[in-house]
C-alpha cells in the first residue's frame, strides 16, 4: 500500500499567510493535498529518470532542479528551484 503524505496544515498556512481574511474548506485542502502529492510524484519519476539516464547511483540536487524546470511551466519552475535553494542554503549553514 502507498504511504500518502499530507501537507494539509501546511496549505493553512500559506494561504493564511497571503490571505489572512479567506478560509478554505476539508474538501478544498484535501484537493490541493492530492494536486501536491502528484508534483511530487511526477518530480520523483523525473529525477530518477534522469539520474538513470546519466548512470548515477544517486539522485542530486542537479536532478531535482532539471526535474522541476522539464514537470513544471517557465516562472514557476525558476521560482521554486531559486527558493529551493535558497531553503537548502539556510539548512547547510545552520
Amino acid at each position: 500500500m502507498d504511504q500518502i503524505h499530507t501537507d494539509k496544515i501546511y496549505i493553512f498556512k500559506v494561504l493564511k499567510q497571503v490571505h489572512p481574511d479567506i478560509g478554505i474548506s476539508s474538501k478544498a485542502t484535501g484537493i490541493m493535498n492530492n494536486s501536491i502529492n502528484d508534483i511530487y510524484e511526477k518530480l520523483a519519476q523525473e529525477s530518477s529518470k534522469l539520474a538513470r539516464y546519466n548512470k548515477k547511483p544517486t539522485i542530486t540536487s542537479r536532478e531535482i532542479q532539471a526535474a522541476v524546470r522539464l514537470v513544471l511551466p517557465g516562472e514557476l519552475a525558476k521560482h521554486v528551484v531559486s527558493e529551493g535553494t535558497k531553503v537548502v542554503t539556510n539548512f547547510t549553514s545552520s
